[in-house]
């Protein structure tokens, strides 16, 4: 029962961090429904990931506006920065399962993007676009 609900976890993992930037409300009506939130939490865990999403955008802007080639190790410090802001900002949110699940889902997020080609390690940060 418990690999059960550990593969359809994975499942919904990988179509919950499939979404496109633009489609937020689906990222999170499914994220709603993983983590069993509340409408208020819902609203509140929709705010911190779209500053989030907001953040990591502006520094891959900032980095490609440089002219330089960023470094992918000081990306990866700025993504694991930001994602630990995130789970901070989300702790007073979520109840304690909530949080670890929520973590779980990110991580399965990071696997999943390193292991299909995305380039992104794990942990969840990917590397800046190139032209």
């Amino acid at each position: 029962m418990k690999a059960t609900v550990l593969a359809l976890t994975a499942l919904w993992a990988g179509a919950l961090f499939a979404q496109a930037p633009p489609d937020h409300a689906a990222h999170v009506d499914k994220l709603a429904t993983l983590l069993d939130l509340t409408d208020a939490q819902k609203t509140q865990v929709q705010a911190v990931l779209q500053e989030e999403h907001a953040k990591i955008k502006a520094a891959h802007e900032q980095a490609l506006a440089s002219g330089t080639k960023p470094d992918l190790q000081q990306m990866q410090a700025l993504h694991q920065q930001i994602q630990q802001e995130t789970l901070q900002k989300l702790a007073p949110v979520l109840s304690e399962a909530q949080l670890k699940k929520f973590q779980t889902l990110q991580e399965m997020h990071g696997e999943m993007m390193h292991h299909h080609g995305h380039g992104a390690p794990p942990g969840g940060a990917a590397p800046p676009a190139q032209n």
